[in-house]
This record gives structure tokens, C-alpha cells and sequence, in this order.
């Protein structure tokens, strides 16, 4: 538990501010800390990315880095997030950001081995050294996974007042969001500036800082429940929250909602170069980046609104969002303007929103002895649609055009959604809701 608790009061016609969410005990060093964090996942993906491409002028070798900092994510979830369900979260924090600290380190040793000067031409680097640093790289994002888990249990820890902590994770949404354009902004600056040596000891810095933020704020809270002894017992664990996760009315649909979506959500970001590159080849760069950002600011704007609601009325509402949320994406299959086009993205951000209600109530839904495994296999099955979602944009977009492969998965996505709002359990969620907010 953080030193202190979030007040439970809540006024009945309108959702806690922001300020009060940044009043809660510890929350404010915490927020610093998963910014940082976040900073410097981004941070060593574009460093490592940029360092192989100096190396071997290979833009597909460059690309492969941020493939292999991908998979780990879901081997990491789904394998190692039930470890916060028999290890005090703090301890697991606290060992995941040293650890990758480590690895970071390990990172630089590498680079520093094969020179780090951001102008010099590219060379032909032995393929073990690639190896050396994907492997590395693997094993940083690798070891995110029970810190994922743990800071969600954390999150639902801190807040006792649940429209408060609903409050939290919008705010920390929309955060993410920002972090993670800040994390690839800051990452371009910052190798340029000192070189991806240099660079990679500003990312060492980021998890350093976390873990003391969290050795400093956080109190050790024992585990709940009682986890099955021995290897065997860890695996069987994993089992138990898969059977729960899928037999639960309310937690599979939710699921199974946010899996449809993702291919409509992964499509603009997967081909924006190649649309932007297609409209003004001059310009692709430049033009991709600002259509890349045209989702994340839309859905920047979507959670300001929809974190104002109740969540008995955000939850609702998820389903009609979700089935309105392909639909300016339909419309990319014209090929209308750049500037057509960031509004239609802009406006699919927007009704992504619905997410905010989904995540907040999927989290409170689920047994706190099983927060854990759970959060890590969602997030695992989320990560892999949305890695195939990227390849299957990208090989439409080849076979077709950008316009049409966002254009298809858009209508994928939707279809998909259409099947589950046929089975929505309405009546389920508002008892679910009723439950989880007001008990």
C-alpha cells in the first residue's frame, strides 16, 4: 500500500478532478516515475534502432529492433505477470527496473565496443554483435512484463475510492500517450546530441530513478491468495487465470472487444509513411510522423471527455463507441487529402476513449489474487493482435494501398465488433459496474 489512501468520498453528479487525483498520497512521485519509465522503454528502442542502422546502413535490420522489443511484450505478460500474484509488487517493481537497468548497461558496453559517433558512415558490423544487441534488447522488454502487472495491481491499490481510481487511470492514459511521443521525440534529440552511448545512459538514468521512486513511496503489501508451490504450481497458476478470464461474462467480452478494435486502431500507424509517401514522396517523413500523431492526440482528447463521466454512464456507452470508432477509417479508402485524412485519424483517437471505461472496469472486475496473472495474459493476447495487425496492414498496404489496407482493417474491426454487440451482456456489466464501483 502507498503511504496513505485516496479519500472515498465522491460527489454522486460529477467525477473526481485531476486534482484530487494528484492529492492521493505517493501518486504524484509515482506518475513522475512510470513517465520516466516509459521514456526510457521508447528511448532504448530508438537508440538501439538508430546504432544498428549507423552500423550496417540497413533500414530493414534498423525495423527489426523495433520487432524485437515487440515479442518479448507477450512472452513477458502472458509467462512472467503471475509473479505479482506471488510477490509483493513492490519488490517485483523494484527488481523488473534494476533488472533492466542491468541489461541497459549491458547495452552499452556493446555499443561502446563498436564506437558510438552518430557521424560516422555506416560500417559492416560481425552478425554476432546484432545478435548481442537484440538479445539484449529482447531481454529489457522481456523483463517489463511483471512490472505491467504490477504497477495495473498498484494502480487499483492506491485508490480505495474506485471512481477516483478510474479517474487515475484516465489521467495516466492520456499520460502514456503523451510519454511515449515525448519517449521518441526525446529519443531523436538525445542521440543526436550525445550519440547512442550517450543516449543509452540517459535510458540506464530512467529506470534507476523508478526504482527509487518506488523504494522510497511504496509500502510492501503482502499477496493475496495462495499461490500454487513449484515450477509446475507457477504454470498452473497461468491455467486458473486463463479458465477465469474465459468463463467470466464480463471479462471475455471486454476482452474480446478490445482484440476486434485493434486492428482498426493499429492500421494508421502501421502505414502513415507510406500513405504520407504517397501523397507527397518529397515529404513522407515529415508527413507520416504528423499522421502517426493524428490518433494519439485524438485519443488525448476523447479520454478528457470521457474521463468526465460516471462510469455508469461511460460503460454504456463502450460498445456504441467502439461500433462508430472504424468508421472514419472507412473513408480513408478514397485517398482523401493529408489534411482530410489527420481529421478522419484524429477523430478515430477521439472514440477510442472507449477503452478508458473498458480497462477500468476490466481491472476492477477481477479478483485481487488474480490481478496478476489475468492483467498479463490480456495484455499479452492485446499485444500479439496488435503485432499481426501491424503485418497484416503493411502486407495489404503492398498488395493494395495504404488507403485500402487502412480501409480493410477498418471494416475487419468493424464486422468483428458487430458480432460481439449482438452478444454484448448488457445487464452483466451494469451489475458488474454496480459491484465495482459502488460496493
Amino acid at each position: 500500500m502507498v503511504n496513505g489512501q485516496a479519500g472515498d468520498s465522491h460527489d454522486s453528479f460529477a467525477m473526481p478532478s485531476y486534482a484530487e487525483v494528484f492529492r492521493a498520497s505517493g501518486y504524484p512521485a509515482l506518475f513522475l516515475a512510470a513517465a520516466g519509465s516509459t521514456w526510457g522503454d521508447y528511448l532504448a528502442r530508438l537508440t538501439v534502432a538508430a546504432f544498428v542502422f549507423e552500423q550496417t546502413g540497413s533500414p530493414f535490420a534498423a525495423a527489426a529492433t523495433f520487432a524485437v522489443s515487440l515479442l518479448p511484450t507477450f512472452f513477458g505478460r502472458s509467462l512472467l505477470a503471475p509473479i505479482a500474484d506471488r510477490i509483493p509488487y513492490k519488490h517485483v517493481l523494484i527488481a523488473s527496473h534494476l533488472t533492466r537497468a542491468a541489461l541497459v548497461g549491458g547495452l552499452i558496453l556493446a555499443v561502446g565496443a563498436r564506437g558510438s559517433d552518430v557521424a560516422s558512415p555506416p560500417t559492416d558490423a560481425p552478425p554476432v554483435a546484432l545478435w548481442v544487441l537484440f538479445t539484449l534488447l529482447f531481454l529489457v522488454e522481456l523483463a517489463g512484463g511483471p512490472a505491467s502487472a504490477s504497477s495495473q495491481i498498484l494502480m487499483t491499490d492506491l485508490f480505495s475510492d474506485r471512481r477516483l481510481y478510474a479517474r487515475a487511470l484516465a489521467l495516466s492514459t492520456m499520460s502514456d500517450h503523451i510519454n511515449q511521443a515525448i519517449g521518441l521525440g526525446l529519443g531523436g534529440v538525445v542521440v543526436a546530441w550525445v550519440g547512442t552511448s550517450g543516449a543509452l545512459w540517459f535510458d540506464l538514468a530512467t529506470f534507476l530513478v523508478s526504482a527509487v521512486v518506488i523504494a522510497v513511496v511504496v509500502r510492501v503489501q503482502a499477496i493475496r491468495g495462495t499461490p500454487s508451490a513449484g515450477v509446475i504450481g507457477f504454470f498452473r497458476d497461468i491455467g486458473e487465470g486463463a479458465g477465469y478470464l474465459f468463463r467470466h461474462p464480463v471479462l471475455v467480452y471486454l476482452l474480446a472487444l478490445s482484440l476486434c478494435s485493434v486492428w482498426a486502431m493499429a492500421a494508421p500507424e502501421a502505414v502513415a509513411i507510406a500513405y504520407a509517401a504517397a501523397k507527397d514522396p518529397s515529404g513522407s517523413t515529415r508527413l507520416g510522423g504528423l499522421l502517426m500523431a493524428a490518433p494519439i492526440l485524438g485519443a488525448v482528447a476523447g479520454l478528457v471527455i470521457v474521463g468526465r463521466w460516471q462510469p455508469e454512464r461511460q460503460n454504456p456507452r463502450i460498445i456504441v463507441m467502439a461500433l462508430l470508432m472504424p468508421l472514419p477509417l472507412v473513408v480513408t479508402m478514397s485517398a482523401p487529402p493529408v489534411l482530410i485524412t489527420w481529421l478522419l485519424w484524429f477523430g478515430c483517437g477521439a472514440l477510442q476513449a472507449f477503452m478508458l471505461p473498458l480497462q477500468s472496469t476490466f481491472s476492477l472486475v477481477i479478483p485481487i489474487q488474480m490481478r496478476g496473472r489475468v492483467f498479463g495474459l490480456a495484455g499479452a493476447l492485446s499485444v500479439a493482435a496488435t503485432g499481426v495487425a501491424f503485418l497484416v496492414a503493411g502486407w495489404l498496404a503492398e498488395l493494395t494501398s495504404p488507403a485500402w489496407a487502412v480501409a480493410v482493417c477498418a471494416l475487419g474491426s468493424l464486422l468483428a465488433i458487430v458480432v460481439v454487440a449482438a452478444r454484448w451482456p448488457r445487464a452483466a456489466l451494469r451489475a458488474a459496474v454496480d459491484t465495482a464501483y459502488n460496493s
